[in-house]
C-alpha cells in the first residue's frame, strides 16, 4: 500500500478500505467490537455549548485553563518536601541536547559512550559527595529508592524488621510499606523525644531484635538534624542490623555525609540537584553502598564502570553492573525496577559540577542563613512557635500555630498568593496545630519577610 499524501488523514474511502482489507476486518466499527454497547459513544463527544472545536480554538481553550494554574513563578512557594531551588540555566540548556534528550536505556549500552560516561561522572561525584563507595544511577525517586534499601536490607541480613524513625517522611513510608510488607517486611517505629523530636536510643535498643536496619533521616522531614548518628551506628552494628541514611544531598556542604558514620546504605531524593519542582516529577532516586562486596551484589540498578582498550590507548565506559536480571530470569531478580533515570542523572551530574565542593559549602550556608532568619522572624509573632523542635534544622522547620488552627493559616496564606508546607496537625498528633516551612536559596529577604508579614496579618 502506497500512500501519496502520508501526513493527511485518511479519509480517502479507497485508502480506508484498503488499510480494513490488510488488518482482515470489514469495517471501523468491527475493530471495537469488544467494546461494551454502553460505553460506546453515539456522535462526537463536544466540546463547550456548541459544535466540536477547531484546532486553534482548543489551543485557546486550553490556554486559558493553564492561566488559572498557579506556579513557584506566581506564588511565593515555601512548600517542603520536595523543595523550591534555583535550576541554573546551564543544567536545562545541557539536558535539552538532542543526544542526550532522545537516549533511552541503553540495552546495547556501550555504543552510548556519551551517555555512560555522563552516568559514571554523576556515579563518581555522588561517591565523593555522600562519601560512600558505590553510587547506582537508576531509581524512580527518594521514595522508592528508601523502599529499595529497606528489601535490600532484609536480603542481605535475612531478618525481617526494619526501624524507622518516628518522624520519617510520610509519603516515603506509604511508598515504603506499599512495596515491603508483601515480602513480609516490617517497618517498627522508634520512639522520640517531643522537645527536640531526636531518636530515642533506649526504645531503639530495646526494638533491634531481627532487626535487619535501622533507617535515619539526617535532616529529618520536620527538618531537624540527628545529633547522635554515631551512637545509633554503633548501637545498631552492634546488633548485628545495617545501617540505612536518608539524606538531603542539598544539605551535605554543611552536614556530616553518610559515610562520616558509616552507614551501610544512603539514600535520597535528587530532586534539588538541579530538577526543579515541574509538577512533581520527574524525580532521581539516589542509591549508594559501602564497598562491601555483599552489599554491592545486591543493589537495585545499574553501575557503570571505566575501563581501557585491549592495548590501553583509549577509555571506555561500560555497564559492569545490572542485578535486576529483568531481561532474563526476572523471577532471580534484586529489584522491580526498570526506569531510565539518566536524563535526571545527568541534570544532576552537570549541577553538582558547577558547584563544585566550595559551592556546595556556601549555597547551605546560605540556606541555613535564611531559614533560621525565617524562623526568629516567625517566633517573635504573637501565636506562632518556630522551629516548634528545639534541635538544628536545615531548611524545613516546625511551625506550632495557636488560635483557630495551622489549617485556616494555611488556606488563608493561599489566598494571598503564599503557599507554605503540610498541615502537620494529622499526621504527627504529637504537634499539635502546626505546620511545615520551607526556605531555600531561592527565597530572598523580600520573600521572606512578606511571608512574616502575612502570618502576623491573618494571625491565630
Amino acid at each position: 500500500m502506497v500512500l501519496q499524501h502520508p501526513w493527511m488523514p485518511n479519509s480517502d474511502p479507497r485508502i480506508l478500505r484498503e488499510m480494513l482489507d490488510v488488518i482482515g476486518v470489514g469495517s471501523v466499527e468491527e475493530l471495537f467490537s469488544d467494546v461494551p454497547e454502553e460505553v460506546r459513544l453515539r456522535k462526537p463527544l463536544r466540546v463547550g455549548a456548541g459544535a466540536p472545536l477547531s484546532e486553534p480554538e482548543v489551543e485557546a481553550d486550553l490556554a486559558e485553563k493553564a492561566s488559572r494554574v498557579k506556579t513557584c513563578r506566581d506564588m511565593l512557594c515555601f512548600a517542603a518536601g520536595l523543595a523550591h531551588h534555583y535550576v541554573p540555566a546551564v543544567v536545562r540548556a545541557i539536558l535539552s541536547r538532542s543526544e542526550f534528550y532522545t537516549s533511552y536505556t541503553p540495552y546495547q549500552p556501550e555504543i552510548s559512550q556519551g551517555m555512560l560516561q555522563a552516568l559514571f561522572e554523576y556515579q563518581s561525584m555522588m561517591a565523593d559527595l555522600l562519601e560512600m563507595d558505590v553510587v547506582n544511577a537508576s531509581m524512580y525517586d527518594g521514595s522508592t529508592a528508601v523502599a529499595e534499601a529497606f528489601l535490600m536490607a532484609a536480603r542481605v541480613t535475612r531478618k525481617r524488621g526494619i526501624l524507622v524513625p518516628s518522624t520519617m517522611n510520610p509519603q516515603h513510608l506509604e511508598v515504603a510499606k506499599t512495596i515491603t510488607s508483601p515480602q513480609g517486611i516490617e517497618l517498627r517505629t522508634v520512639g522520640l523525644d517531643r522537645e527536640t523530636g531526636l531518636m530515642d536510643l533506649d526504645d531503639l535498643k530495646s526494638k533491634l531484635d531481627d532487626a535487619a536496619a535501622v533507617y535515619v533521616e539526617v535532616p529529618s522531614y520536620l527538618g531537624f538534624v540527628e545529633e547522635r548518628l554515631d551512637e545509633i551506628s554503633e548501637v545498631a552494628h552492634g546488633r548485628g542490623a545495617l545501617l540505612i541514611a536518608g539524606v538531603d544531598p542539598i544539605s551535605l556542604g554543611v552536614i556530616r555525609p553518610p559515610g562520616d558514620y558509616e552507614a551501610d546504605i544512603a539514600v535520597g531524593e535528587g530532586q534539588p540537584l538541579g530538577l526543579g519542582l515541574n509538577y512533581g516529577g520527574p524525580l532521581l532516586g539516589i542509591f549508594a553502598v559501602r564497598g562491601d562486596y555483599k552489599l554491592v551484589r545486591q543493589m537495585p540498578g545499574r553501575l557503570i564502570g571505566l575501563t581501557t582498550t585491549l592495548d590501553g590507548a583509549r577509555r571506555g565506559y561500560a555497564m559492569i553492573l545490572q542485578t535486576r536480571e529483568q531481561h532474563i530470569r526476572r523471577e532471580k531478580a534484586t529489584s522491580n525496577i526498570c526506569t531510565n533515570e539518566a536524563l535526571c542523572a545527568l541534570a544532576a551530574a552537570v549541577y553538582m559540577a558547577l558547584l563544585g565542593p566550595q559551592g556546595f559549602r556556601e549555597l547551605g550556608e546560605e540556606i541555613i542563613a535564611r531559614s533560621h532568619y525565617a524562623a526568629r522572624a516567625i517566633s517573635r509573632l504573637e501565636g506562632y512557635d518556630a522551629p516548634a523542635l528545639r534541635s538544628f534544622f536545615f531548611k524545613q522547620f516546625v511551625v506550632r500555630v495557636s488560635g483557630t488552627g495551622a489549617k485556616r493559616v494555611r488556606e488563608t496564606l493561599l489566598t494571598r498568593g503564599i503557599l507554605v508546607g503540610p498541615v502537620l496537625t494529622e499526621t504527627f498528633k504529637w504537634l499539635g496545630e502546626s505546620l511545615l516551612v520551607c526556605v531555600t536559596e531561592a527565597h530572598r529577604k523580600e520573600d521572606i519577610d512578606t511571608l512574616v508579614k502575612a502570618l502576623d496579618e491573618v494571625g491565630c
